[in-house]
């Protein structure tokens, strides 16, 4: 990125500067600039661009009170002089490691090059000085010194260092650094260089990023969450009275719910964007068959539920990728319930859509595995309350496990209750993360009735990621609406972008559905386990793409089950675009680079090929997402396929 340094600025012209000029990154010259302790706070407090705190220690205490004072209130960078005071040097880097802020420590000669033998050594005493980047900015007066400089960059990780020259000599070094991997470089205001040689943010920026579409969008509303939905339509049409679903949107596999919800008795209707439904009072319509349409999740749900009471067969159909995808273990599950499923009108060991299912529900006390993933124990938590007594049900090995609870969250709504314990080692214990739960164990009341319920359907953090991904990668996006509290295993999305060192901020309107945003920032790679959250694997993918360095993404076992294998279709993708890729285990592992570093070198993401999702809604959406920083326009073959999810999702991104 390019970081514009600001010097010699009150609190309102800095203010100024960051509108007036679009900076996308800035250094504050906290030396130069007249401005107190409490106006760095509210300065590095009220922006979401990433901010360098720099302050030369020309006066140690005054320099480490306004480092600090920056640290505290969000600085993305402090810039540390390796000269400083090895105490002060220790406080700051301590102080910026409990606030995560990224600490530079910096060496500069304003009058030559050393050689190169002593640059390693500098370099080599600001790691040991506690930089997670090194800056070396030193005079070059030949272009043997500029190399002896950048020669740098090929023992240093990406990302690591940055280090140019000053000096007419080394002009060129401030973009080339950006080629052999730093992190961002520094610009200046015109006719204002902090340092010989520097060039103005527009010169810069007109050289670097050219004609590059950047992406910023601002007040994004996302559809509503089809997990939510699709649960709740099915939950009202079980109910008895009249339920009030408000801020719905269309999409095939929420449409097919509602087609469902039909089948069993419930009468649907549209009001604006609400939708009505006059529930069954459990005493829903007995049909021989009843279709999910290409929803996996809606199978699953149904499967339990048709067999309440079910004195026949009945078969349930499905269309699009559906019937090709396995439901895992859903037989073995079935009949811990007294429930046998088999494929209709063919032969094979993996259970799919169409199938039969034959016998009822049996409530009782039964260990499952969850390895499958969530949707068909969801399916048992809204038809077990309906039986005629109570039932225990403890899953091992849980996966999706989020998921799980919004089907809780969800019957709790329409006044069903249910107690959960979750299990796990010590790891558990002390970071309270589902990634290390062992099991659950549900416990739920027999003879429970749905009630009818009127609630706001939550927006969709699925669909939204691939706009916070565009925004962290290329530009900048505010998305209204999303709830920070939700229980949707896709919000992790926010702390993979804070990770992979994205700007992340939600507006504070006094409630958790303020607009959420993120904007553009040195990225750095990231290692995270999707097991709870596989719909993200496309989008996070990308995002790899785009981290200079090595990210590892576990949890691939989870993708076959999709409506594409999607880790080969993921794979495919990368491997068209030139990202190199590979799958270790149940990771995968992508090698990426900064998209400055790809425009400064001109190895954009490959372009001009033809793209198939393979009717994978998701898959659709990370093409258009990757698309952006490719070197030239490329064709997706059934982008249609997306109306799955979200049917104007194509619209939206463009």
């Amino acid at each position: 990125m390019i970081c514009l340094s600001i010097c010699n600025r009150t609190l309102g012209g800095i203010f100024s500067i960051l509108e007036s000029t679009g900076a996308r990154m800035a250094e504050i010259r906290l030396d130069l600039c007249p401005i107190t302790e409490e106006e760095i706070e509210e300065l590095f407090n009220s922006t979401d661009i990433p901010l360098v705190a720099t302050c030369r220690t020309a006066s140690c205490e005054r320099a480490e009170q306004r480092l600090a004072a920056a640290i505290r209130a969000g600085a993305k960078y402090a810039d540390l002089e390796i000269e400083a005071p090895t105490l002060m040097g220790k406080r700051l880097r301590r102080l910026a490691r409990e606030c995560g802020t990224v600490f530079i420590r910096s060496f500069h000669d304003f009058e030559t090059t050393p050689s190169s033998e002593d640059l390693s050594g500098i370099v080599q005493r600001c790691r040991r000085f506690g930089a997670e980047v090194v800056k070396i900015a030193v005079t070059a007066r030949s272009e043997e010194e500029v190399r002896r400089v950048m020669d740098l960059y090929g023992q240093a990780p990406e990302g690591t260092l940055l280090a140019f020259c000053m000096g007419e000599a080394g002009k060129r070094s401030r973009l080339d650094c950006l080629r052999a991997g730093a992190p961002f470089t520094y610009a200046c205001m015109p006719g204002e260089p902090v340092a010989d040689g520097q060039m103005s943010l527009e010169e810069m920026n007109a050289s670097l990023y050219g004609g590059f579409s950047f992406f910023d969008r601002q007040n994004v509303t996302m559809p509503c969450s089809k997990s939510f939905a699709q649960r709740a339509i099915i939950a009202a049409a079980l109910a008895e009275g009249t339920s009030r679903l408000e801020g719905y949107t269309p999409c095939g596999d929420s449409e097919a719910a509602i087609t469902a919800a039909r089948s069993l008795g419930a009468e649907v209707h549209n009001a604006g964007d609400s939708l009505i439904i006059k529930g069954t009072a459990g005493r829903f319509a007995r049909q021989d068959m009843v279709s999910a349409g290409e929803s996996g999740l809606l199978a699953r749900l149904l499967i339990p539920l048709l067999s309440l009471g079910n004195e026949r067969t009945v078969r349930l159909d499905g269309c699009g990728t559906l019937p090709a995808r396995p439901l895992a273990d859903a037989n073995a599950i079935m009949a811990a319930f007294g429930v046998t499923l088999s494929n209709a009108g063919c032969v094979g060991k993996e259970i799919h859509v169409p199938l039969d299912i034959r016998g009822s529900l049996v409530p009782g006390r039964a260990e499952i595995s969850g390895r499958g993933g969530s949707q068909l124990i969801s399916g048992l938590l809204m038809s077990l309350p309906m039986t005629g007594s109570a039932s225990s049900l403890y899953v091992s090995g849980p996966k999706s496990i989020p998921y799980m609870f919004i089907t809780v969250d969800v019957l709790r709504r329409f006044g069903i209750e249910m107690s959960s314990e979750m299990e796990g080692g010590d790891d558990f214990l002390e970071a309270r993360d589902w990634s290390c739960c062992t099991g659950i164990n549900f416990n739920i009341r027999g003879g429970q009735k749905y009630r009818a319920a009127d609630f706001p359907l939550e927006r969709d953090w699925s669909t939204a990621a691939n706009f916070l991904v565009a925004g962290a990668v290329f530009g900048k996006v505010s998305v209204d609406g999303l709830d920070t509290a939700s229980l949707q295993a896709d919000i992790s999305i926010l702390d993979i972008l804070v990770e992979a060192g994205a700007s992340v901020s939600q507006d504070d309107d006094g409630t958790t559905t303020g607009p959420v945003n993120v904007c553009k920032a040195p990225l750095n790679p990231f290692s995270v386990n999707l097991s709870n959250a596989p719909d993200l694997f496309p989008a996070v993918s990308v995002l790899a793409a785009f981290c200079p360095g090595t990210s590892r993404i576990g949890g691939v076992s989870r993708l076959s089950g999709k409506e594409s294998d999607r880790a080969a279709a993921i794979l495919e993708m990368l491997s068209g675009f030139g990202v190199n890729a590979r799958v270790e285990g149940d990771a995968l592992v992508i090698e990426g680079h900064s998209l400055e570093k790809r425009l400064a070198s001109g190895n954009m993401l490959v372009g001009g090929g033809s793209f198939d999702p393979r009717r994978d809604h998701r898959m659709v959406m990370a093409l258009k997402l990757a698309s952006m920083g490719a070197g030239s326009s490329i064709t997706i073959q059934d982008s249609d396929c997306v109306s799955k999810s979200c049917p104007f999702f194509n619209d939206m991104f463009n």
